[in-house]
């Protein structure tokens, strides 16, 4: 057990390296192309394309809302917990317009051709 434990805590160290690695490159990547959807470089293609995510400001949510036992499910802004409430239908969306703000979130794609 202790093995599995020390591999584990190994592996989660290393896991900590190479994110925050990958953060490094990642945001480098992104200010060398700030002017283009990508680029290639030898055997390998980037592309970027970017995605919506709204962050929702509380106040406003909560004011938005018809009957504040809908903001007991929420219990703060999360985006996961709102969407899935939207999924099944218990609140609508024209009850969010105006709480949230849209921010476009590059997301970083490297193909070996």
């Amino acid at each position: 057990m202790e093995e599995q434990l020390a591999r584990y805590y190994e592996l989660k160290e290393m896991q900590k390296k190479v994110e925050g690695e990958l953060g490094e490159l990642r945001s480098k990547l992104l200010e060398s192309c700030q002017d283009a959807d990508g680029f290639e470089a030898g055997a390998y293609k980037m592309t970027v394309t970017y995605q919506e995510r709204r962050e929702y400001n509380d106040d406003r949510l909560y004011n938005a809302l018809p009957d504040p036992s809908l903001w007991r499910l929420m219990s703060k802004a999360d985006t996961g917990k709102i969407n899935s409430l939207l999924k099944l239908s218990i609140i609508q969306e024209k009850w969010l317009a105006g709480t949230y703000e849209t921010k476009q979130i590059p997301v970083l794609r490297v193909q070996k051709r």
